[in-house]
């Protein structure tokens, strides 16, 4: 009995699934390769996604940096206005100075002012003060030269919560009886104490004002904002009245209470209302500068005034430093992020270059097997999906966990606490982020898709020696020359002062990217030239690593690009460093003149005759030069009776120890001979004036007085001069006109300043100095340079650099292990196949370290020289100012720093780069030799 077959469900007629995922198989066929790339994927974009946290973070940390520090008294927001009007009846003025009606304005003063304006209410201070100071009209107060003292009159608000009561009570009284209080400092000076009646004169009767003193207090916080926008209210001053002769008198303060501000309406002290607000910066950012440079200009003189005026009255004005501080904080970050800038195309250059070469090796590994494929009817769309799927399975991930670390780990200032995302936008990460992650998913697909978009079977020689440029190529090089050439250009014309010009700031990049296509045309010269006397050597090694050097594949562009793009970004960001450091060390030797200056803080401020052997003595000092200098000397114009009056300061020096501190300085040197003695110094010389002493002299002053002998009258002594020699600056004086002369010649000799060279412990020369005298100071070179240091927009721009040559470096690497990577497998297959002709482990080794050398010499060679010219050609546009000295020009010891390249910065990754080369192939060679050689000797197998 035969058996029926069942009919078959619908179901079981449905084909079943063949083919396993491409992409899981793939990943899983290659996991190394793919570990690899997501780790190339999540340096990278880290380093993409932490960049503009970075450069926000220390621009907020500047801005709030500039404001927290600056003095109290210019950055305070104070917002003044008259009392109310002498059309009103007394009483009414009165009532409108109340201590509540001040308060209420206060408030609503203070919710007027605009974002992102933001104040501390606990360092809010209101009342009502004197514009015009008032004599103390009682004959016991204080004269020193007979001139009555004279007070200013305020009523600051909360007195009791910043002041410590010390003596009787706080004040009261009313507008009829006024009392006020005053600090112990102001108690001392002019003999107040509690009960102290103090009389100033009224405004509308001859009747004086009667002020009781209740209670001497000392401030708290004294160098707070209460008392330091102020001084005066605090501590008395001795102020100079100049005339014919100056006389001195007493500034002081007496603290009004609130209730007794009113009785100020009767003096003639021309009485203003102010409200004094400090501004947070808690909340401000680097991105805030603008919108809070355009809120203080509307509360000072725009609409927000208007609002502030119907609150204090139409006489109301806001007055502030703090527009000033923005402004220059604004100047800086305008002047440093240019220069940034460059460092950051540089490193993303190198960046994408290395991403492109993990394509390119990803492309020639699967060579054969994708050509296969497109020769079996694959479409160039389905390959290209398909790797598009493979490295988008990699990168995706890899850029996601990137873009978390940066956010964890690259905080805003004090931690970050403005958000989940460390108060720092999160949309410019997640591009630089997305940026990466699309080429690395890109590179591979689209090499792959061009390298097959014809079906092959053998490809024939593919190396730089056969390779002959196309007319696409030609044009492409001839584009980015045009654009380097501009770039160029612009750059030295206009500098860096267009921060939105990013042609500008690349052009480093288009010069390496030029000198990179250059050398790779020359490539195959300097190995025709070394193939032929290679021939000549005994033994294979050199002829055959000079071949293989030659067919190397034409895809080994990248690797020199990159390398070559890497030089350059590290010698031009270590020349900036290098150009920093120097101007530093420039400008603060320039201001001490010497490792360490010791002088008085007072002209003509003698030194202890001891005092010079005693720092001679001191650990660590090697020299000291002695000086005598008297500012202020007239200068004679000879010829010119019409000329404008000129004085220059004359320096007396000791013609050996001030000689060698030029030549170590580098500051006007010249030798000791030009001012040699002429033996008749000293108070014995006093009636010879018709004495000459050759003299060096600032370029004008020697204009000033010829080359005939003039008449110097001077504290120092009458004689003349003649000019010896011309110097535009020396140690002893910055940036000042200057005559110097021997010392032994001066008639009166007194050393008033000593530059020592040497120490680096300022503690134990100022413990020397002091048990000498208390009237000298003692400046140090290393303290002078560290003040050059103020802002973190300077040590953050520095930290970009430093990041930045870290990162070329690193990408250097890659490209050259890549690049070995690249030709891994036909290197061992044939180091095994010349090893059963008879080649040496030994040989082994030299022929692959000399195919791989030639390009790393060239590329170390060429990133040198380009990197030695990029910095003179680009050097014009680029001045170092504000990135090395924290200040504007005029306002330091030099005017300019220029970029000049540093030697180091060229020499060293140069030199590192043929060492980390020669140390790779070495190590390929010897793991190829632990192998074994049968897979590569395999028949069929690539070749």
């Amino acid at each position: 009995m035969s058996r029926s077959r069942s009919p078959r469900s619908p179901r079981s007629e449905k084909p079943a699934r063949a083919v396993a995922p491409w992409v899981r198989t793939r990943l899983r066929t290659a996991p190394w390769a793919a570990a690899s790339l997501a780790a190339l994927v999540l340096v990278t974009a880290y380093l993409a996604a932490a960049l503009p946290r970075a450069v926000d973070a220390y621009e907020t940390e500047g801005l709030r940096h500039d404001v927290r520090t600056t003095a109290p008294r210019n950055s305070v927001l104070e917002l003044t206005a008259e009392p109310p009007g002498l059309e009103l009846d007394l009483p009414v003025r009165e009532a409108g100075l109340a201590p509540a009606v001040l308060r209420k304005q206060r408030d609503e003063a203070r919710a007027l002012l605009p974002e992102p304006l933001r104040t501390d209410p606990e360092q809010t201070v209101h009342g009502l003060r004197t514009v015009k100071r008032v004599d103390g009209l009682d004959p016991w107060l204080p004269r020193p030269d007979g001139i009555s003292p004279q007070f200013v009159l305020s009523s600051p608000s909360d007195l009791t919560e910043h002041t410590t009561l010390r003596a009787g009570r706080l004040p009261a009284g009313t507008a009829r009886a006024p009392e006020a209080a005053v600090t112990v400092k102001t108690a001392e000076a002019l003999r107040l104490k509690p009960g102290s009646v103090v009389h100033v004169p009224g405004r509308v009767s001859a009747e004086p004002i009667a002020l009781t003193i209740t209670g001497i207090v000392e401030p708290r916080g004294p160098e707070g904002p209460y008392w330091a926008v102020e001084p005066l209210l605090r501590t008395p001053a001795l102020a100079p009245l100049v005339g014919e002769e100056i006389k001195y008198y007493w500034q002081g303060a007496l603290l009004l209470s609130p209730t007794s501000a009113p009785a100020m309406l009767s003096t003639t002290g021309e009485p203003e209302v102010f409200f004094r607000y400090m501004p947070t910066v808690g909340h401000l950012t680097g991105r805030d500068t603008d919108r809070l440079g355009a809120a203080l200009d509307s509360a000072a003189g725009g609409p927000d005034l208007v609002k502030l005026r119907e609150v204090v009255g139409p006489t109301g004005a806001l007055i502030t430093e703090l527009d000033s501080i923005v402004d220059a904080y604004g100047s800086m970050r305008e002047a440093i992020n240019p220069v940034v800038a460059v460092a950051v195309f540089g490193i993303g250059a190198v960046a994408a270059v290395v991403l492109a070469m993990t394509g390119g090796l990803f492309v020639a590994r699967r060579d054969s097997e994708l050509a296969l494929i497109r020769s079996r009817g694959a479409s160039l769309t389905g390959i290209g999906l398909r790797l598009l799927g493979e490295t988008s399975a990699v990168a995706v991930p890899a850029a996601a966990l990137a873009l978390g670390l940066a956010v964890v780990t690259v905080r805003g200032p004090d931690g970050g606490s403005g958000g989940p995302f460390g108060g720092i936008p999160l949309l410019p990460s997640v591009l630089a982020t997305a940026a990466v992650a699309l080429v690395a998913m890109l590179v591979l697909p689209l090499r792959a898709v061009v390298v097959h978009r014809r079906p092959r079977l053998h490809g024939g020689r593919d190396d730089l020696l056969s390779a002959r440029p196309s007319r696409r190529r030609t044009v492409f090089e001839l584009t980015v020359l045009v654009l380097a050439v501009g770039a160029v250009a612009s750059l030295r014309l206009r500098g860096t002062a267009d921060s939105g010009d990013h042609l500008v700031s690349a052009a480093p990049v288009l010069v390496g990217l030029i000198a990179a296509m250059v050398l790779v045309r020359i490539y195959p010269l300097p190995l025709r030239w070394a193939a032929r006397p290679a021939r000549r050597l005994r033994g294979a090694v050199g002829p055959l690593a000079l071949a293989r050097a030659g067919r190397t594949s034409s895809a080994g562009t990248l690797p020199l690009l990159a390398l070559v793009l890497a030089l350059t970004t590290a010698a031009f960001g270590g020349s900036v460093l290098a150009g920093v450091a120097d101007a530093r060390d420039r400008a603060a030797l320039l201001a001490t003149g010497a490792d360490a200056r010791i002088d008085g803080s007072v002209e003509w401020t003698p030194v202890p005759a001891d005092l010079t052997e005693a720092v001679r003595g001191t650990a660590g000092v090697r020299d000291v030069a002695p000086l005598q200098i008297e500012y202020g000397v007239s200068l004679p114009s000879p010829g010119n009776t019409s000329a404008q009056p000129m004085s220059s300061a004359l320096v007396g020096v000791e013609p050996g120890s001030y000689t060698r501190l030029t030549q170590r300085t580098g500051f006007g040197a010249f030798p000791a001979a030009l001012l040699a003695s002429t033996g008749k110094g000293g108070k014995e010389a006093a009636a010879d004036t018709e004495r000459v002493l050759p003299a060096i002299a600032s370029p004008s002053v020697a204009r000033r007085l010829g080359g005939t002998p003039q008449e110097i009258v001077s504290a120092a002594g009458v004689f003349r001069v003649r000019i010896v020699a011309v110097r535009p600056n020396t140690p002893a004086l910055q940036g000042a006109d200057f005559l110097l002369v021997n010392a032994a010649d001066l008639t009166h000799r007194t050393n008033t300043a000593l530059l020592v060279t040497g120490p680096e412990d300022g503690a134990a020369l100022r413990a020397v100095v002091k048990a000498k005298s208390d009237a000298l100071l003692v400046s140090m070179r290393t303290e002078e340079r560290a003040g050059y240091v103020d802002s973190p927009l300077q040590s953050g721009a520095e930290r970009m650099y430093l990041g930045a040559i870290g990162a070329g470096a690193g990408f250097a690497v890659v490209a050259v292990l890549l690049s070995l990577m690249q030709s891994a497998p036909e290197r061992t297959t044939l180091l095994a196949r010349l090893r059963t002709m008879g080649l040496t482990r030994r040989q082994g080794r030299r022929l692959l370290g000399l195919e791989a050398l030639p390009q790393a010499i060239l590329a170390a060679v060429g990133g040198t020289l380009v990197g030695w010219a990029t910095v003179p050609l680009l050097a014009p546009g680029i001045d170092l100012f504000r990135l090395a000295l924290a200040t504007t020009p005029g306002f330091a010891p030099l005017d300019s720093a220029p970029l000049r390249a540093d030697p180091w910065s060229l020499v060293v990754p140069a030199v590192a780069v043929v060492l980390i080369t020669a140390v790779a192939a070495a190590g390929q060679a010897w793991w190829a030799g632990r192998k074994g050689s049968i897979k590569e000797l395999r028949a069929g197998d690539a070749r």
